[in-house]
């Protein structure tokens, strides 16, 4: 029903060898932000409840085992004008959109307050595992923390072209372009999430900065090749543990409270479940001690 009518794929991902624990991907189309943040619960839930059936253990934990990549909750995101996709502008990325990639990099370590909720996320955020480490964007680029997928800008008619028959009147495919947010997890407070993007999107728009922001942040490699390690040391980083995450969203608590979208409550309530962890030292703790890694990832299984 509801659920199933908004994906639109769900595929194998990259699957290590122990065959009890794999990963899937579901792709969602893109809907309204409410109800983008509704869909993830409800269908979470369905798969639980047909794993059950199966006895399948069903996790969206974020990771899953030691030495392999993590899985995520990337979110696609889209800015609407009166029906229009206002990401794009005369067959490339419009001006609003640089502004609002700004706003999420400017944003993105307390961001990672909704999105990433549990000391297991920070282990998912490691270079080499397919996952964002530094506050970055670029294009078709998997090293970045936000990314501009493949969005057929300046596509002609492609039918017409293999089809002499077909209408003259083009798909418009550069409508469907969208711009991902690459470090959320299955731990993320979705709903949470999607009024922070939205926070941060507003941010961006309203930033006298942004446009130099979303220059000086861009790249055009691999962040994570060994020829590109000066490009990336120069780079911000995003947070390593929940309590870094919660000092972040406190230093940025007005923007998030600005026009009451974020009441102080939630606020404070959201730093105090993240210190609670007291995790701050984690990467120390556990560096090199694989055992004690996975106690860890068991612990968190069934908290995404």
């Amino acid at each position: 029903g509801q659920v199933l009518q908004h994906v639109v794929a769900d595929h194998q991902v990259e699957r290590p060898g122990a065959l009890e624990r794999g990963r899937r991907a579901v792709l969602p189309a893109v809907a309204l932000a409410q109800v983008a943040a509704d869909d993830p619960g409800l269908g979470a839930l369905l798969r639980r409840m047909m794993g059950h059936k199966h006895g399948v253990v069903v996790t969206f934990a974020p990771k899953i085992l030691v030495g392999h990549a993590g899985s995520g909750l990337h979110v696609h995101t889209k800015l609407m004008n009166n029906g229009t996709n206002a990401l794009i502008n005369g067959g490339g990325l419009s001006e609003t959109a640089r502004k609002a990639i700004a706003g999420y990099l400017r944003l993105a370590p307390s961001l990672t307050a909704l999105g990433n909720t549990v000391p297991l996320s920070f282990l998912r955020l490691v270079p080499h595992q397919e996952s964002p480490t530094n506050i970055c964007w670029g294009d078709r680029n998997r090293s970045v923390l936000v990314r501009v997928p493949l969005g057929w800008l300046n596509v002609g008619n492609m039918a017409k072209d293999a089809n002499p028959q077909e209408t003259d009147e083009p798909t418009a495919f550069s409508d469907s372009q969208t711009v991902e947010f690459r470090c959320p997890d299955g731990s993320a407070n979705i709903h949470l999430l999607m009024a922070g993007l939205a926070v941060a999107a507003r941010h961006g728009l309203e930033m006298e900065n942004a446009l130099e922001l979303a220059k000086k942040l861009y790249v055009d490699v691999n962040i994570f090749a060994d020829e590109n390690n000066q490009i990336q040391q120069a780079l911000p980083q995003l947070p390593s543990s929940c309590w870094d995450s919660a000092e972040c969203l406190i230093k940025d608590r007005q923007i998030y409270e600005k026009d009451n979208v974020f009441p102080p409550t939630v606020i404070d309530g959201l730093a105090k479940i993240l210190k609670s962890y007291n995790d701050n030292d984690l990467s120390q703790r556990f560096y090199g001690k694989n055992d004690e890694i996975q106690k860890l990832v068991d612990r968190y299984l069934h908290f995404a």
